[in-house]
């Protein structure tokens, strides 16, 4: 019954939810209220004999995770909770490591929301008050990626008429979210190297290094243990930036998204 589930659903809980909406006493959408007052993102998947659409839309609105019609297959089931609690933990996971001061790698095919989790990581961590800065490395012409990143002083070059600050200083106190690692030149690798280690960031044109207070998170779709391997990507960089890993499941396995 519901009432008996009740003492074991609390915010931080582990786990996803599955019940029926037919059953003695709270019903199962009474139960999915409850939950959404508990933690709205803990996943529910309600269960029906007497399912059609308007109460499938029902649920959906009220939150449910996903909403099964008997009969179904033993196979549909397991599969619906096996993506219902990948997207508890991953939560989880996301939410554990905001709070953390530790440098991120999201891996994930292009769409799955890498950005957005980049975006939490930010949020729920104590930087949310200072800057979230993005930079796409694959969207940058090669000439322009060093003053972008490290900022440049004014007479550094011919079009330099003032001074720049770059991505990596704009993003001090902060978090700066580096999309698309995996097309940053291997020579502007070594200088990213340079700052993770040291946390300082020279201008272009300055002889004065100044220190930078960043969590850096590296977005990437592609596998850079295996470039490193190719020499296509720094392993040195790479070693660096993995330090926590979040791995994105592809869309075609989050249907519901």
């Amino acid at each position: 019954s519901a009432e008996d589930a009740l003492p074991h659903l609390w915010s931080g809980m582990q786990g996803i939810v599955s019940s029926d909406i037919q059953l003695p006493g709270m019903s199962g959408m009474q139960l999915l209220d409850h939950i959404a007052e508990v933690n709205p993102a803990i996943p529910v998947i309600l269960i029906t004999a007497h399912g059609d659409v308007a109460m499938a839309v029902q649920a959906m609105h009220a939150g449910a995770y996903d909403f099964l019609e008997k009969p179904f297959s033993p196979e549909r089931f397991i599969e619906t909770a096996q993506r219902a609690l990948e997207k508890r933990m991953l939560r989880m996971a996301v939410e554990d490591l905001a709070s953390t001061t530790a440098d991120v790698m999201i891996v994930g095919e292009t769409g799955t929301g890498k950005e957005l989790v980049a975006r939490c990581l930010h949020d729920y961590s104590k930087r949310r008050d200072r800057n979230f800065v993005a930079l796409n490395c694959g969207g940058l012409p090669e000439t322009l990626f060093e003053s972008e990143l490290f900022g440049h002083e004014a007479g550094a070059f011919t079009t330099a008429s003032k001074r720049r600050i770059g991505k990596i200083e704009h993003a001090n106190g902060g978090t700066l979210l580096l999309d698309e690692i995996e097309s940053m030149p291997m020579l502007f690798q070594v200088k990213l190297l340079r700052v993770l280690q040291e946390r300082k960031v020279e201008r272009l044109g300055s002889n004065d290094e100044v220190k930078v207070d960043i969590r850096v998170v590296a977005a990437t779709k592609s596998d850079l243990l295996a470039l490193s391997r190719e020499q296509k990507f720094r392993s040195d960089l790479y070693y660096r930036l993995n330090v926590a890993v979040l791995q994105l499941p592809p869309l075609r396995e989050r249907k519901e998204d």
